[in-house]
């Protein structure tokens, strides 16, 4: 059977990540997001109402043009989880195929509200809830299957296709987590029966590839939280918290916390009401008793009340992680909102920088704001969702694929993992593959 593997979106840099999977007649998608830096550098953009030509020039979503140079039909749109540089693109190219999108049920019901806030094109593709651990046919003679993994949000996979020449696996995102606070461990003995069968390619994240070591579980990031937080359980001023609105663990984590050192907890921010009530409808295990408001004029009027009732009685969680220029936080700190910030009031970051340089200058001016006005920063409460260079060992290890191709990273990034890899005795250009968007690998010929 002949294989083609389109590096359509993700293989310069992190996000936008798109690859299409061509076995004889069949394609597979794996992933259509956005990459987020390119969109935030613009102040006014809504990509709610922009065309897909506009946003692929602006290269915020992969260009999906090279999709004509393979031969075959789309059977199906594969999510791998449900953060934005990996589902943000489908409402602007979804529509372009009459396939089905078939992910998790966390995962499914972000897409959802991703379709349903859509703007400029009619998305009517049928979407299909499949479990980690489950199968599907794709055409007469390849198989999708779910593995499960752990990463910065639940209900993540790695989806693998069986092909009559062997499995094909999409390795973006993921980290080693035996022991996460929300959802299974990391399935590592079925990679590990997959690797027996027989992989033949193995597309892999590098975000985290020249870092050394592992990187720790979620129940880590938790018990640093923990600490940090009981040590404010007798601070009487303000403290506030962001993290990634989607990380519905950690949002879990703050939230009981909170109440423990005796404040009321509010998410605030259109981005936490949305990823909250997401999780809620697929029986997450999160408070639901929680008060959210997602929009401008109900935020300003919980920050009132908060001022007005003593900062000391709440907790308020709020957007702006990354410093994003329209996000709570960083109106928090221009001192755009109510809610005021004393000398020695808490901002806590239970988030890592984005590693791209415009999250990175994005999240220095917002601390730097935030100190002016007299706050005490908390920074990386936090573990990061992606393998460093141990867990890389240990997949490598497991799958044993006989081609691979470094993804979700520039050049610079994936050194550390070709290095890793070379240590199993691939080699750079015979059976590792570095390449760019709008590439077409031949995995196998006719």
């Amino acid at each position: 059977m002949e294989i083609e593997i389109a590096t359509v979106g993700g293989y310069e840099e992190v996000g936008r990540q798109m690859t299409a999977v061509r076995a004889g007649d069949d394609v597979v998608i794996f992933d259509m997001g956005l990459n987020l830096s390119q969109v935030l550098i613009h102040d006014d953009v809504e990509t709610e109402n922009m065309h897909s030509l506009d946003l692929i020039d602006m290269g915020a979503i992969p260009d999906d043009r090279v999709m004509s140079e393979l031969d075959g039909e789309v059977k199906a749109i594969v999510p791998t989880h449900g953060h934005l540089d990996h589902i943000g693109a489908i409402p602007k190219l979804a529509h372009r195929y009459d396939a089905p999108i078939i992910g998790t049920p966390f995962t499914i019901e972000l897409v959802r509200d991703q379709i349903a806030d859509e703007g400029k094109f009619d998305v009517q593709n049928e979407l299909v809830v499949m479990d980690a651990g489950e199968t599907m046919d794709i055409g007469p003679e390849c198989e999708l299957e779910f593995v499960n993994v752990t990463h910065s949000i639940i209900d993540a996979i790695n989806p693998v296709l069986h092909t009559p020449e062997g499995a094909i696996i999409y390795g973006l995102d993921k980290r080693m987590d035996h022991t996460p606070v929300i959802g299974d461990p990391i399935d590592m003995d079925r990679f590990r029966e997959i690797g027996r069968e027989g992989v033949l390619c193995y597309i892999e994240d590098c975000t985290n590839a020249n870092k050394k070591g592992r990187n720790p579980s979620e129940a880590v990031a938790r018990e640093k939280l923990r600490d940090v937080m009981y040590s404010m359980e007798d601070y009487d001023g303000g403290i506030v918290a962001t993290t990634f609105a989607s990380h519905v663990a950690r949002v879990k984590s703050l939230i009981e916390f909170s109440r423990d050192i005796g404040r009321k907890p509010v998410l605030l921010g259109r981005s936490l009401e949305g990823y909250s009530s997401s999780a809620a409808r697929v029986d997450a295990p999160i408070p639901t008793d929680i008060e959210m408001h997602g929009y401008r004029r109900s935020i300003n009027s919980a920050l009132s009340r908060i001022m007005e009732e003593g900062k000391e009685n709440y907790f308020p969680i709020v957007t702006g992680h990354q410093g994003e220029h329209r996000a709570l936080l960083t109106r928090i700190g221009r001192g755009e909102t109510p809610f005021e910030l004393d000398d020695g009031d808490k901002v806590l970051f239970s988030a890592g920088v984005i590693p791209e340089p415009t999250n990175e200058g994005n999240r220095y001016r917002s601390e730097t704001l935030l100190k002016m006005q007299g706050a005490r920063i908390y920074d990386e409460i936090h573990v990061s969702g992606h393998l460093c260079q141990e867990g890389h060992y240990q997949m490598l290890e497991a799958l044993q694929p006989e081609q691979i191709i470094p993804a979700h990273q520039n050049l610079k990034g994936l050194s550390g993992y070709i290095e890793t890899a070379g240590s199993f005795g691939y080699e750079l250009g015979r059976d590792i593959h570095t390449t760019r968007n709008g590439n077409i690998i031949s995995i196998v010929d006719e």
